[in-house]
């Protein structure tokens, strides 16, 4: 299974960037949680090693991308708190990411194929976290109303039945107007700068 070739490091937003050491883009991603051009940086510089690891221990290509994906979304939040130089001893970056892709290589449950609906080259891995990460933080009713426009296809009429059956009293209409509020309030959601790489 070939690695992928990672498109955003060609932007000038990562090119500007990449000349700073391991430790210094890490601080600057714990330091700018509103950018996203650090986490991506840091995604570019070691994102072949870990798709490697995980290209070993995974024979179907879909569940590969699957588990990459979740790997880097996991690496994602943890990379917030980590110090390097609290653990006692001399762990880089790169040590740090191999260990830990080794852990969720043997801790992430794989869903089978036909039940995964990610695409690599639909969703690159950076821009798949920041969108998570705007999913988690609209409210309920807007997340909900978004996943089942998004990921089931539903009609408005559909998820208006199927929001009244769970208590709320919703039209069409109105289920439309919640879905266009939860996709304006999902691309504020957007860090600026990750809107600049995957969106223009």
């Amino acid at each position: 299974m070939p690695n992928t070739v990672f498109s955003e490091v060609n932007h000038p937003l990562i090119k500007a960037i990449l000349h700073h050491s391991d430790q210094e883009l890490l601080t600057l991603y714990q330091n700018y949680p509103d950018q996203g051009k650090f986490f991506t940086a840091i995604f570019c510089r070691y994102g072949q090693i870990v798709q490697t690891l995980i290209n070993h221990s995974v024979r179907s290509p879909v569940q590969s991308d699957y588990l990459f994906a979740e790997s880097w979304r996991d690496i994602f939040h943890e990379l917030r708190d980590l110090d390097l130089r609290q653990t006692g001893e001399n762990l880089t970056l790169q040590n740090w990411l191999i260990n830990h892709t080794a852990v969720l290589i043997n801790s992430i449950e794989l869903p089978p194929v036909e039940s995964i609906h990610y695409s690599l080259k639909q969703a690159p891995v950076p821009f798949w976290c920041y969108l998570w990460q705007a999913i988690e933080q609209l409210p309920p009713l807007l997340r909900l109303t978004i996943l089942m426009a998004q990921t089931f296809h539903w009609s408005e009429t559909r998820i208006a039945a199927y929001l009244q059956a769970e208590g709320e009293t919703l039209s069409p209409a109105a289920v439309k107007d919640l879905t266009t509020q939860g996709y304006q309030d999902l691309q504020k959601g957007l860090p600026a700068d990750i809107q600049q790489i995957y969106l223009h």
